[in-house]
């Protein structure tokens, strides 16, 4: 199925209650609406996207989409990950060609940053999954395991992701490959094929997946491509209480009007 001549894409936002850091974050009320209502008008807003369904393993975010005039799915609480989320969801979405897995606790994500990453799937048919990077911009940065960072090859593929430092400059600093912009942070959006994905859902946990602890080195160990977009938004992700409330400062100094959703 087509719409306008190109593939239809669905946007699914996987949100989970539970959080160690910061219990029931997609609820968090932010310039008076849960976050995951601002996730959901944002993914709403892109141009590629045709639909967007939030699967959540919690029926009070199911409720607040709902309210909200969006579509929510309840999927088993027993899944290991968000990609299981939306895998699951997918599944039962035979009309959708492309699936887009955003992050559920992204409030301010660009619009045009999830069709940044939606356009390598239009564009060749051949590419399976995409996702996006961006540049290092801090030594800090570098070095911080909470920073997934991403080597690629020639062809602007995913050679591989991993929480050290990577590539090491043997030759050069640290401070000069990140002054020199060759060092790249995962940023993590995904577009699947949604064949693909159920494919993905359906592999066993890898042996370098375990022990990284990122489950897209399951795509690269079976032998699998991962388109990278070098994008120059940003979309700050709340993961602490401390996060959340330099969101909604930001939120309070937009100008913009606020949605109807």
């Amino acid at each position: 199925m087509t719409t306008l001549g190109r593939p239809r894409t669905v946007a699914i936002i996987p949100a989970r209650f539970a959080s160690e850091r910061l219990p029931g974050k997609p609820l968090a009320e932010i310039d008076g609406r849960p976050m995951i209502i601002h996730v959901m008008r944002r993914a709403a807003e892109a141009a590629l996207v045709d639909r967007v369904i939030v699967a959540t393993d919690d029926s009070r975010i199911a409720s607040a989409v709902e309210a909200h005039g969006g579509t929510a799915l309840l999927t088993p609480a027993s899944l290991r990950s968000g990609s299981d989320r939306v895998a699951y969801v997918a599944r039962s979405l035979e009309e959708a060609e492309i699936v887009v897995n955003v992050q559920g606790d992204e409030p301010l994500i660009p619009p045009d940053m999830i069709d940044e990453a939606i356009r390598p799937l239009l564009d060749d048919p051949s590419i399976e999954t995409a996702t996006l990077v961006r540049p290092i911009r801090t030594v800090e940065e570098l070095v911080a395991s909470s920073v997934t960072k991403v080597v690629l090859d020639k062809a602007g593929n995913c050679l591989y992701f991993s929480r050290a430092p990577i590539p090491f400059g043997r030759e050069c600093s640290q401070e000069f490959l990140v002054r020199d912009n060759q060092m790249y942070a995962h940023v993590g959006l995904y577009v699947f094929r949604r064949q693909f994905l159920i494919r993905f859902s359906e592999m066993e946990q890898t042996r370098l997946e375990k022990i990284e602890k990122l489950e897209q080195l399951r795509i690269l160990e079976n032998g699998g491509k991962i388109r990278a977009v070098v994008t120059t938004l940003e979309s700050p992700s709340v993961d602490t209480p401390s996060d959340l409330e330099r969101v909604r400062a930001r939120f309070q100094n937009q100008s913009t009007p606020r949605s109807t959703v």
